[in-house]
């Protein structure tokens, strides 16, 4: 936008210059006088500073509602997002897993509620059983917390609540564990960890070996499908027998059912291992394992998505999930809370790996719904680099290291901020301080917010830029005294114009700004109904306004057509004077209107937004001092005005005021 009003400035100083001196026959140094006055007016120049003070100031009503932004370009790019790529776990969620089901061979305990009885016991259809008695429950609580690296801070001093360090879901299985009587710490003391093989998403388990007597145990947990394939043996009644094909898939079923639920689910195993044990791999621990059970956890999801989810819907904005999680589960939560509404398809990520990019292309415009499940990292970026490709506008969550790539990838790159890696959070355009999806919504709903606001004073400040230009051109073809001086534009330029156009810029949301599609990528800030409404509509109506006050005075002032005037002459400056003024009052109308595009301020206030005022009086301010100071009447080339003069040029408020509330009124009648 500053390259093409430079552009425009430069040509018509130029244009001007030459007919001056082709065909006006001025002299050179008028001519080149006027033609620099012409660029001068031309330029507004107190725009960057306002976009800067602009987009800082969203930035910082951002940081209030959770949203960190990082590079003010970010605010304008959120505006114009058309996907959102989420995580699901603690973006969609709470990040506060709670173990609901657990099975073990042939019994599904629901400890959903009370679910857990005090002292050791367990509650199991209404009985009370003793912990020990239950060898699976024994056997899968000590997997759940010997496999873990979560801790459980006791409550200590003021603090009554118990704290936990370390991830959610492994946290909800040391609850568990701890609940059902289990004693973590010396059970830990009595079979102490040797190694261990963490989590890997690929692979999907994570192991704990630890050293039991004369002998070690790994124990594992891990993705159901994936622990279940790998067993050959099965733990029942405290008796070890062999896995047969059937049973797996029995319980694949019941995995696939409280998947469907919503709840996600892990599997726990163990396997004995030879006291002289030493390569501790993957591939050689992780196999042969005897199968204990499954724990099915829920994370529900976060009160406010369910309204962002139904916001995004009527921004024309797409959600898509893209999960380590279970896909039943993700399908699940997504049907919960609205990004499902039709058919959805969920790819897993081994699917992903084997599709092209015409196929992923083919699958996200067929129109149905799109769930990523099983992803891995690797996909996120893949995902973004595809999106990007189709012309869309991304944002993509993330927290983990290997995150980082497609943060950067992604047009708007969106870190955790309480479970984010350093590493996503340097990668990354915005950061969410309470990791919540709903504050994605919020921050685009801002980006579209502010940038209409500049659209606004754009419109603003070029309404009276017309203003400026005309007297010169009226001064180069009439042989007028020339009706505003330079050092009067950039009053107003980098005077009065300054803090009215940041009050536009911390305007509130028109109520249809979540309800539009977003705005193509291509489409420039300066477009043509920006030009329509604040060069020529505006522009022409103060311009005429302006001119006419200024005639009124030079003809009042006994001055006749053809009679050249010295800049020093009190009729000169009178006649200037007014025309400065004048702009002012006629910008003050127009800041009134152009809170709104197409909506009547009346309907939102016209003083809704407290920063009008100020700007109102800022700039009525200055030109008080710039009319009644003495000091700054020599520098600005000013005089002050009687009654009747005020009273001329402040009718200009509501005649441009009301002229564009009518424009207004016709565009909706016909729209």
């Amino acid at each position: 936008m500053a390259r093409l009003i430079a552009v425009i400035a430069i040509l018509m100083g130029i244009t001007l210059f030459g007919v001056n001196i082709l065909v006006l026959n001025l002299p050179l140094s008028i001519a080149f006088l006027f033609a620099i006055g012409l660029t001068v007016a031309n330029v507004p120049e107190g725009l960057l500073p306002t976009v800067t003070l602009a987009l800082a100031a969203a930035a910082r009503n951002m940081v209030s509602k959770n949203a960190l932004i990082k590079r003010l370009s970010s605010v304008e790019t959120l505006g114009s997002t058309t996907i959102i790529c989420t995580d699901k776990t603690g973006t969609l969620t709470k990040n506060e897993m709670t173990v609901r089901k657990i099975w073990i061979p042939h019994e599904l305990i629901d400890v959903t509620g009370a679910g857990y009885a005090p002292k050791g016991k367990f509650l199991h259809k209404g009985n009370e059983i003793p912990y020990d008695e239950m060898k699976e429950l024994k056997l899968l609580m000590r997997t759940a917390a010997f496999c873990n690296d979560a801790r459980l801070i006791k409550p200590q001093g003021d603090v009554k609540k118990w704290k936990i360090l370390g991830d959610p879901t492994e946290a909800s299985l040391l609850v568990a564990a701890f609940k059902s009587g289990f004693n973590v710490e010396e059970e830990i003391k009595r079979i102490p960890r040797i190694i261990e093989l963490p989590f890997d998403s690929v692979r999907k388990s994570m192991s704990s070996i630890h050293q039991k007597e004369n002998k070690k145990v790994a124990y594992i947990k891990g993705a159901p499908k994936k622990i279940i394939s790998l067993s050959n043996q099965i733990s029942e009644d405290g008796k070890i027998r062999p896995l047969s094909k059937e049973e797996k898939e029995k319980i694949i079923r019941i995995h696939d059912k409280l998947a469907e639920e919503g709840l996600r689910l892990l599997a726990m195993a163990y396997r004995n291992l030879p006291n002289d044990f030493t390569n501790y791999k993957p591939e050689t621990v992780e196999k042969d394992m005897i199968f204990l059970g499954m724990m099915a956890m829920q994370d529900p999801p976060r009160p406010e998505v369910y309204k962002a989810v139904d916001q995004c819907h009527r921004a024309g904005i797409r959600i898509i999930m893209i999960t380590g999680d279970y896909g039943l589960t993700a399908r699940a939560i997504g049907q919960e809370i609205g990004i499902i509404s039709g058919d959805c398809q969920v790819v897993k990520g081994k699917e992903i790996s084997e599709m092209s990019d015409d196929q992923i292309v083919q699958l996200l415009s067929s129109g149905c719904d799109v769930i990523f499940a099983r992803a891995v990292p690797e996909h996120k970026m893949r995902i973004a680099s595809i999106l990007e490709d189709e012309d869309e506008i991304v944002a993509m969550t993330g927290d983990g290291v290997n995150d980082a790539p497609a943060l950067r990838k992604a047009d708007i790159g969106v870190a955790m901020g309480i479970t984010g890696t350093d590493v996503a959070k340097e990668a990354s355009d915005m950061i969410l301080t309470d990791d919540n999806f709903a504050t994605i919504v919020s921050a685009i709903k801002e980006g579209r917010t502010i940038y209409e606001n500049i659209r606004k004073f754009i419109t603003y400040i070029f309404s009276h830029e017309t203003a400026e230009i005309i007297p010169f051109v009226l001064t180069a073809m009439f042989a007028i005294p020339l009706p505003i001086t330079v050092m009067q534009i950039l009053a107003i330029d980098l005077g009065t114009d300054t803090l009215p156009a940041i009050a536009l810029g911390r305007g509130p949301p028109e109520s249809d700004v979540m309800k539009r599609p977003p705005r193509p990528r291509k489409e420039r800030l300066l477009n043509l109904p920006v030009v329509l409404r604040g060069y020529v509509f505006l522009g022409l109506i103060e311009a005429v306004l302006v001119m006419s006050g200024y005639f009124w005075v030079l003809y009042s002032g006994g001055w006749h057509f053809g009679q050249l005037l010295p800049f020093s002459d009190p009729l000169y400056i009178k006649a200037t004077t007014i025309v400065f003024v004048g702009i002012v009052m006629g910008q003050i109308g127009n800041l009134l209107t152009i809170q709104t595009t197409r909506t009547s301020v009346f309907k939102i206030g016209v003083f809704k937004n407290n920063w009008i005022i100020r700007g109102i009086i800022f700039e009525v301010a200055i030109v008080l001092a710039i009319l009644y100071i003495p000091q700054l009447q020599g520098i600005f080339g000013t005089t002050p005005l009687g009654l009747i003069e005020w009273l001329y040029v402040i009718t200009f408020i509501p005649i441009m005021f009301l002229a564009d509330e009518l424009r207004k009124y016709i565009i909706r009648r016909f729209k």
